[in-house]
């Protein structure tokens, strides 16, 4: 095997300390030819030997680049040099010219490989400096602390697919000068310089400026803050599941005109006497229940001042045409039929 750099040890104690990979895993890596992801490839490959995984590397070429097929042929050679299985998913007209289609498209594309072949772990290249600007990101739009500390070490994407980003205590400089060191020629996307993408302004002008004038280590420091609130955010959504459960009672068909929906009962007495972060964490799981779409901050707000408010108050429509009211000591939710 090839001599171990620091990389490769504070990757092997992270996948044991966390227990984000075990041994003989089939795992399908996503390699995009940029640095982050051909690094973890050539870290994954060197310590296949200690863990026995079997690998394979999947590649998604959106074709919005004029070296598009190119970069994929390189990804294909290079698996071929690696003896790894290769998956190439090609986009059609369908993927919109926007980062948040073009990440749907990949995830989609990456778990209909990963499930049609076999790999029910895909990992992927997001690093300590993907985890700080995405922090700024959310920050910037506006949201909580789940937003805050968004890029978690795994999760699922589907019942029977885990998504696991096993980079995130390290840098993109440290990916960089890895593939130096390996004389692995990374494939640079063009794209990537393109500010009027709000991460690559965040990436280019923003993390730079901040590092400069503020804080050298402004990248790991908001890296750390993203997996304190992580562990905080596990917790207080544990607790909001266990309150929402002590407060609803058992679903009940009823039938609005023609149309038949479904009524939740929330004990409005039993989620006041909770602080209001979980009030806030309880509704809100339950609107994600039930609506079509992941609530905003004002609905969330909508529906915990039902709480405290006076009987027969009742909101207007939310997304999908439900509506809540109060009725007593009880929040009704009513639902169109689907």
């Amino acid at each position: 095997m090839t001599q171990w750099t620091p990389l490769h040890v504070k990757l092997h104690q992270t996948l044991r300390q966390r227990g984000l990979l075990s041994p003989a895993d089939r795992i399908l890596i996503a390699v995009s030819g940029g640095q982050d992801s051909l690094c973890l490839a050539q870290l994954l490959l060197d310590l296949q030997p200690k863990w026995n995984w079997h690998l394979a590397i999947a590649h998604c070429d959106h074709q919005w680049r004029s070296d598009s097929t190119p970069n994929a042929k390189y990804v294909e050679t290079l698996t071929k040099q690696w003896q790894l299985p290769f998956f190439l998913q090609t986009a059609g007209t369908e993927v919109p010219h926007t980062e948040a289609g073009a990440r749907e498209w990949r995830y989609h594309a990456l778990s209909a490989i990963a499930e049609s072949e076999g790999y029910p772990t895909l990992v992927t290249g997001h690093t300590q400096s993907d985890r700080a600007e995405t922090l700024l990101f959310n920050l910037m739009r506006g949201t909580g602390a789940d937003g805050l500390q968004a890029l978690s070490w795994d999760r699922h994407l589907t019942p029977t697919l885990r998504l696991v980003r096993p980079l995130l205590e390290v840098s993109r400089q440290e990916t960089g000068t890895f593939c130096h060191q390996r004389e692995i020629t990374i494939w640079e996307d063009v794209t990537n310089l393109d500010i009027t993408y709000s991460r690559n302004r965040i990436r280019q002008e923003l993390l730079p400026y901040l590092t400069q004038q503020f804080n050298p280590g402004v990248e790991q420091h908001l890296a750390q803050t993203a997996e304190l609130l992580r562990a905080e955010v596990e917790y207080l959504e544990t607790q909001a599941r266990e309150l929402l459960e002590q407060s609803l009672s058992q679903s009940e068909p009823v039938v609005k005109g023609e149309l038949a929906g479904i009524t939740q009962k929330i004990n409005r007495r039993i989620l006041g006497t909770a602080p209001l972060a979980l009030q806030r964490r309880a509704l809100r799981q339950l609107l994600q229940q039930q609506l079509p779409k992941a609530p905003n901050y004002e609905q969330v707000e909508k529906m915990t001042a039902l709480i405290q408010a006076p009987n027969t108050t009742q909101t207007d429509p939310f997304p999908g045409g439900a509506i809540a009211r109060v009725e007593g000591d009880w929040i009704i939710l009513t639902t169109q039929g689907r």
